[in-house]
């Protein structure tokens, strides 16, 4: 960090103070940034050190990826319960197969305890995505953020909150936040009717409430589906694919 000699205590207390409360607002690049493998075409699973904290995160390299051309970045974050390998089980079940076409980056981190709203995991998740950012070439108007179950309601509450972060959100399975809040960021929702986990009637209601105020939102509607069987989700996924790309034009 640079000051100038004539900076005062009170205006160098302040800068400090903002740049930590800001986790997901990048500040330049500068010397010594976290970086992580540039993996070739497939789906890696990794560790991230973040200072006395290992964050295991499983990625998804588009095929024909080159640093010549910038991708999209899609954060996927995973449902409850341990999160030992729910990073991968969500990577492979649902969001690859879905997200294959949108030829994007996809990074998928395991909690590190409890919620998507932790300061823990907001911090894993800001790291991972400035190192993403650095390591490999990502078209930073084309970010979006996706989860199931816990990480579709991580989802909502994310964008929520760090609204200038992400250019799209996929909730897929997840609880709206009951607050509404102002909201900017386009919004495609994926439910099944007949999840008796999370009731759908939350999801429906929020989408509503942000058409009528101009925001890009969506939802599909699947049935049939109980909320426990992810894999089944893949078709509504896939449908974001093409929203995903007019949304970003």
């Amino acid at each position: 960090m640079i000051y100038s000699a004539d900076m005062s205590q009170s205006r160098r207390t302040l800068v400090i103070g903002l740049l930590f409360c800001l986790p997901f607002a990048r500040i330049g690049l500068p010397q010594g940034a976290t970086q992580i493998p540039v993996r070739g075409p497939g789906v890696h699973i990794e560790n991230l050190r973040m200072g006395e904290l290992a964050v295991r995160y499983v990625i998804s390299v588009p095929k024909d990826y080159s640093q010549a051309k910038p991708v999209p970045l899609v954060l996927a974050l995973h449902y409850g319960g341990s999160p030992n390998g729910a990073a991968q089980g969500l990577m492979l079940a649902l969001v690859q197969p879905a997200l294959a076409d949108l030829g994007a980056l996809i990074v998928a981190p395991e909690s590190l305890g409890a919620g998507w709203d932790t300061p823990n995991n907001q911090r894993a998740i800001a790291t991972l995505i400035d190192a993403a950012q650095t390591s490999y070439r990502i078209d930073a108007k084309k970010m979006a953020v996706t989860g199931f179950s816990m990480g579709g309601t991580g989802t909502w509450s994310i964008v929520q909150k760090y609204p200038n972060r992400f250019t799209a959100a996929v909730p897929v399975a997840g609880m709206p936040p009951s607050a509404g809040g102002e909201w900017r960021t386009p919004v495609f929702a994926v439910h099944s009717r007949d999840d008796e986990v999370m009731p759908i009637g939350p999801t429906e209601a929020r989408i509503k409430e942000l058409q009528k105020t101009g925001v890009r939102a969506e939802l599909v509607v699947l049935n049939g589906i109980s909320h426990h069987e992810t894999n089944r989700f893949v078709d509504g996924l896939k449908r974001a694919v093409p929203w995903l790309k007019q949304t970003w034009q």
